[in-house]
């Protein structure tokens, strides 16, 4: 009896001892997988883009723009230092801020973007749109008239402008038009109380103005996917222009990436199931649907819709650096 018994103790510890064994190599596996996210996480690449545009005045020919998206109140080493080395290495004629750089509306964790636009060298044109993740751009003062809110104005005393209707840049006698999307499109739905037509149409106006060689780049949060493009252009109470190209973020190209398969999901409402399996080229990167050039920022940061999934998977921090060139025939 005490032979089986030790027996069956023997052959129990030799099964345990295979199990212990075939599990360290998916436990090393594991370990490893979780450093490198780690890793990943924390580093900053920075993705060069040329996009040619018809009839680009030679004026603006190798006009570069530096996108900062997504950056989810992220902090990149001490006082920014990993993300602005990243930024200031690189020669740039714009740089743009498209949204998100808060984690919540209600945020008022304004630092980490403060200290990062303090170090950055070159804001000459340096131009912010919000994203659903940043304060209300304006608020009601005491004399019920719209002002722009503390994030706004501590932003722009650090040398970013809000876009909100349209900023122009001149080289010689050629322009370059920035303009934010959302406003760009409405036709007259921008009223006063007494049905005057405001300051921020009256702005908009300007692209009504527009000629052949000028160039429009709209700036968006939110990329405008396929189906919205269509039903802006054939709708009469909006006006869908004529943009050499739309830049955006929000994707965070997918967070969570799988070799072969790539983003598992995006928030889009476009899109079926909700942005479960989104189409692969219309993730991050750049595109064209008739016509219409956009480019898509993976982002910076993460969100938060699962607190402990707060992370990117295969998918690291990016900065976007964008040239434009002539169209060669």
């Amino acid at each position: 009896m005490h032979s089986k018994l030790i027996k069956s103790i023997q052959a129990n510890s030799n099964s345990l001892g295979i199990k212990i064994r075939r599990g360290i190599p998916l436990f090393l596996f594991f370990l490893v997988l979780a450093f490198y996210t780690i890793y990943d996480n924390n580093r900053i690449i920075s993705i060069k883009q040329t996009i040619q545009i018809e009839n680009l005045p030679k004026e603006f020919e190798g006009f570069t723009i530096l996108q900062i998206s997504d950056l989810h109140e992220r902090v990149f080493g001490d006082k920014q230092e990993k993300l602005l080395n990243a930024i200031n290495s690189h020669d740039y004629d714009a740089i743009v801020f498209t949204g998100d750089i808060l984690d919540k509306p209600s945020s008022t964790n304004y630092e980490p973007f403060y200290t990062l636009l303090e170090g950055i060298s070159n804001k000459e044109v340096a131009l912010f749109v919000p994203g659903n993740r940043d304060p209300q751009s304006f608020i009601l003062d005491e004399g019920a008239t719209l002002e722009k809110g503390e994030f706004i104005k501590g932003m722009e005393e650090r040398g970013v402008n809000l876009l909100n209707s349209v900023q122009k840049v001149e080289k010689g006698n050629s322009i370059l038009y920035f303009t934010y999307f959302e406003n760009s499109i409405l036709k007259g739905q921008i009223k006063s109380r007494k049905g005057s037509i405001n300051k921020l149409q009256k702005e908009l106006t300007t692209l009504d103005t527009l000629i052949e060689s000028d160039i429009l780049i709209a700036l968006n949060h939110y990329p405008i996917p396929d189906e919205r493009i269509d039903y802006l252009r054939s709708k009469k109470e909006y006006n869908f222009r004529k943009y050499d190209l739309i830049i955006a973020g929000h994707y965070h190209g997918g967070q969570f990436r799988v070799p072969l398969i790539g983003a598992l999901f995006v928030p889009e409402q476009y899109y079926l199931w909700g942005g479960i399996f989104p189409p692969r080229d219309r993730v991050k990167g750049l595109w064209d649907y008739k016509g219409i050039k956009q480019y898509v920022s993976a982002g910076l940061g993460s969100s938060d819709a699962l607190h402990f999934m707060k992370f990117r998977f295969l998918n690291p921090p990016e900065i976007n650096v964008l040239t434009i060139q002539g169209k060669n025939d």
